[in-house]
């Protein structure tokens, strides 16, 4: 498991996805190849299924398109820890299933090289030796993110 930390606030739709390539494809090898290309060019070639994100505030902030989400669900990724995130881009991951944990003083403990492991059914992040706490999932949004996103939730009940 890797941890990709970006100690910086404001990334922006466009760093994860360049907008250049929206209308290009929605096929998954696509995106992921594109993934974070503008933010991290090694991020799309070296990520692994249960890599974590960390990164500073207004994480996803910018325009509303999907690509961001889906490609990190797209590649596994476990968790986005964040400071705080776009209220626009919030929605997007939810939809796709991907687990975003605001947790700012995680964000603030966590240095290069360190051990995390998120708990989310316990409401834990653990970053080296220490535990941050945050409200574990509700029971309707924990069954939203195990059913892999509101979309796929949705065609299950109804």
């Amino acid at each position: 498991m890797n941890v990709w930390f970006y100690n910086q606030d404001g990334i922006n739709t466009d760093l994860l996805f360049p907008g250049k390539y929206t209308y290009g494809s929605t096929e998954p090898d696509f995106i992921k190849a594109h993934l974070f290309e503008d933010l991290d060019p090694q991020f799309s070639q070296n990520v692994q299924a249960g890599d974590i994100v960390i990164a500073g505030k207004n994480f996803g902030c910018g325009s509303s398109r999907e690509h961001p989400s889906v490609g990190m669900k797209l590649v596994g990724i476990q968790a986005v820890i964040a400071k705080s995130f776009s209220r626009i881009f919030y929605r997007s991951a939810t939809n796709q299933g991907l687990l975003l944990i605001e947790l700012p003083e995680a964000v603030e403990a966590y240095q290069e090289g360190m051990n995390v492991e998120v708990r989310a059914e316990k409401g834990e992040v653990i970053i080296g030796e220490k535990t941050f706490r945050f409200p574990p999932l509700p029971p309707e949004m924990k069954e939203i993110m195990d059913d892999g996103g509101l979309l796929k939730h949705l065609e299950k009940i109804l």
